[in-house]
């Protein structure tokens, strides 16, 4: 027997195989979601709305219309609403964000029980998406031979911020299309400074390193020590700050990986791809390459370490790097 148009990705340690099921699952038609009414109210201090005043020789000369301008309303939606209170709130430990966002929600519901419920399921929605989003880089990554961990560091003097951010991608995509670079990275702020940084893992093949990569005595703050970096004269012009630094082993890489996780929560930022890495790769499994069965009700399949790959019943090799690349991938 064989499972034939398997997708299968490493989990780090060991193959696993999800076997090809017809999808029966129908799209559903999306109800509009209610809309609700926010009042944004004036600014007030020391309990009396602020008015603009212009003053002269210690007198208030206060304008003719001082009538108080009537209320900003606007309409959104209560997943909108939640979305913001929750990015408003996201540095706050979990119960007391909970308690801040059912506490600005609640006048939107009927009762204390019903927007309970809500805050609960979209939390519970916020928490599988993450989780979703963890499983999605982790699975690409272990299909890749990533090479360097490379932090860039926005300059002022050099960018804008949108405009460190938009050349920066912009240079890298030129990288990934005529030189073959891969990489998974993710923006984020240093907690002090609120300084803008993107830390990446890279895949740079030998020989398409731009500029040259020169060592420079630096103190980490962390370790309170001083430490050699590596930054590469080509981005060191062009937008500041690059600290280079190559890893070869696996444990190396975990590290990185798990360094760039922790911003996912911590700043909501997106995970940035490059172009063309997949989650899976497609083979049809033999049952003798199949150890045993693991996830929910049994329904993957844990291969052995030199499983047989075949596409459309021919036969590629044993999984290795090279025979994967010759194999169909899938998201």
């Amino acid at each position: 027997m064989s499972y034939e148009n398997t997708k299968v990705y490493f989990d780090g340690s060991h193959y696993i195989g999800i076997p090809y099921k017809p999808s029966t699952a129908k799209r559903g038609v999306k109800t509009p979601e209610e809309t609700v009414v926010i009042t944004e109210q004036n600014e007030v201090k020391d309990g009396i709305t602020a008015v603009n005043t212009d003053v002269a020789d210690g007198i208030a000369n206060i304008p003719d219309d001082t009538a108080v301008k009537p209320r900003k309303e606007r309409r959104i939606t209560r997943k909108a609403l939640f979305e913001e209170l929750y990015g408003k709130y996201r540095g706050e430990r979990k119960h007391e964000r909970k308690r801040l966002i059912l506490e600005a929600m609640r006048p939107f519901f009927r009762s204390e029980q019903e927007a309970e419920l809500y805050v609960n399921t979209n939390l519970e929605r916020k928490q599988r998406n993450l989780i979703c989003r963890r499983v999605r880089m982790s699975r690409k990554a272990n299909l890749q031979d990533f090479n360097y961990f490379v932090t860039f560091t926005y300059d002022d003097q050099k960018h804008t911020e949108a405009s460190f951010r938009k050349k920066l991608q912009n240079d890298l995509s030129h990288f990934c299309s005529r030189k073959k670079w891969k990489y998974i990275g993710v923006w984020e702020r240093s907690p002090k400074t609120e300084r803008l940084h993107f830390h990446g893992i890279f895949y740079i093949p030998e020989g398409t390193m731009p500029g040259t990569l020169l060592a420079f005595n630096d103190y980490n703050f962390n370790t309170r020590k001083r430490q050699t970096v590596w930054q590469n004269t080509h981005f060191l012009e062009r937008f500041g700050r690059c600290d280079f630094e190559r890893f070869d082993d696996i444990h190396r890489k975990g590290e990185a990986l798990a360094y760039i996780m922790k911003y996912i929560e911590k700043s909501g930022e997106k995970i940035v791809y490059s172009r063309g890495l997949p989650m899976y790769f497609i083979s049809d499994i033999l049952e003798d390459d199949v150890l045993c069965r693991t996830g929910m009700e049994d329904q993957k399949l844990v291969l052995s370490d030199d499983f047989l790959c075949f596409d459309e019943g021919v036969l590629i090799g044993s999984v290795s790097p090279e025979v994967i690349k010759q194999l169909r991938k899938s998201n």
